[in-house]
């Protein structure tokens, strides 16, 4: 497989050189020798595909090393290695695709494509007989995908829950820590860079569901797209939710859900009409769990498996060193390959499970409503929820007359079940409005 002499070094194409393009860059120079002594080769740079050559960036480059002519880059027959860090669908996938034909081995930070369309790129690899690496395609420096790839490929994995998003967890954190809104609290996020100028990708949850698409594949040996994943951002996360959560002793946290439902069959999760379930939205957690110490702009993911039991991974999610870090490893490792003459694992997409739509997601709600103080009030709040399947867990009420409020908290229900009593309580005569709906997790049932 080896089209370079045996001892020749392996030549990268990097693609961006940007806040990542640029570390990565960094990283290649500052480390040649420690580099060449893991791969067993040296790694030499071939060239950086960027935008415009005049931009100022973090790191000096020769002229000559500096194209705008991406496509031409990774059709060179002296490319081994690509390396792409320029995000987006278009030109990332032609240009993966492109540098797989000519015979490269691709390295990709691009969770937003592999989100989409991640089986074109892995049938590609598998045809050409290269690898495609993407670590650092969720939760930056964290070790997740390969430990999900690898290390537990002899283990069931039944459910995998975590942080995956920077911007939101330092919003949510700093609305719990300082009593912020929203807006307030994002808007320190943008002062301080954890957040884009224009922050939808990361508040609406779309960067969490391409990372949840991703997680789901791998953990579930099963094809899930970002288009499956039930997505809600945190833009409607109010400051009294946040109180009510420390009220309950939980925190608010926007997390990816991704888990194992079991079928029909003997309830393992081997039986055969099994099925993933795949959800990004905000939900109140208990201060308990871990998940609920991940603080500012850190991630983490929390794996649970039949024989390894749980497991968290937890570092820096984002920026340019941390993803860099990812990279890299993920170089080594298919530069390693070239040097052997092997292939890493592709994808594994045995399992084809399918993926259930969000009303059949088992979940719990934590219901504020505005009611009128009289007798029977909470009777009628119960019947609606018995009426629906749902079970109460606990219930309080909160100020008298005309501030009168019901907090309700039920116990495990089909996403359906507790979708139709919230409609079902917005048409009592005895609510006045329902002022807030939150999730619950990582409460025991």
């Amino acid at each position: 497989m080896t089209r370079t002499p045996p001892d020749a070094p392996l030549r990268v194409a990097v693609l961006g050189c940007g806040v990542v393009g640029s570390q990565v860059v960094r990283l290649l120079r500052d480390q040649a020798g420690d580099l060449a002594a893991r791969v067993g080769r040296p790694i030499e740079l071939a060239g950086v595909a960027v935008r415009r050559l005049d931009a100022p960036r973090d790191v000096d480059l020769p002229a000559d090393l500096l194209t705008t002519d991406a496509l031409g880059l990774v059709s060179r027959d002296d490319v081994d290695l690509v390396v792409e860090v320029i995000g987006g669908i278009e030109p990332a996938r032609t240009l993966i695709l492109t540098a797989l034909e000519h015979g490269a081995s691709v390295v990709s930070a691009n969770k937003a494509l592999l989100a989409e369309d991640g089986p074109t790129l892995f049938e590609a690899a598998e045809k050409a007989g290269r690898d495609l690496y993407y670590e650092a395609a969720v939760a930056g420096a964290i070790p997740i995908l390969r430990p999900l790839r690898e290390s537990l490929a002899g283990d069931r994995v039944t459910r995998v829950i975590g942080i995956v998003n920077g911007t939101t967890n330092f919003v949510l954190d700093k609305m719990d820590s300082s009593g912020a809104g929203f807006a307030e609290a994002l808007e320190e996020a943008q002062d301080l860079g954890y957040a884009e100028a224009d922050p939808t990708a990361d508040v609406e949850g779309f960067d969490a569901a391409a990372k949840a698409a991703i997680l789901a594949s791998l953990a579930f040996h099963s094809r899930v797209t970002a288009s499956d994943v039930h997505r809600e951002g945190i833009t409607e996360v109010t400051a009294a939710d946040i109180a009510s959560a420390r009220e309950m002793g939980c925190v608010v946290k926007l997390l990816a859900i991704c888990e194992l439902r079991p079928g029909s069959g003997d309830g393992d999760g081997d039986d055969e009409d099994a099925a993933v379930a795949v959800r990004v939205h905000p939900a109140m957690i208990p201060r308990t769990h871990p998940l609920a110490s991940v603080r500012e702009a850190y991630n983490a993911v929390f794996v649970e498996s039949e024989a390894a039991g749980q497991l968290m991974f937890y570092g820096p999610g984002a920026g340019g060193p941390p993803t860099a870090s990812a990279v890299l490893g993920d170089l080594v490792g298919v530069a390693r390959n070239r040097v052997t003459g092997t292939r890493g694992a592709g994808e594994s997409a045995y399992a084809d499970r399918a993926v259930l739509p969000m009303g059949e997601a088992r979940t719990r709600y934590h219901v504020a409503i505005d009611v009128d103080d009289r007798a029977g009030v909470l009777a009628t709040v119960a019947t609606a929820f018995s009426e629906h399947g749902v079970s109460i867990q606990t219930v309080r009420q909160e100020g008298r007359d005309d501030d009168a409020q019901l907090v309700v908290v039920s116990h495990g229900a089909t996403d359906a079940q507790l979708a139709a009593t919230v409609e079902h309580l917005r048409g009592l005569d005895v609510v006045r409005e329902v002022t807030s709906v939150m999730r619950v997790e990582g409460v025991e049932e």
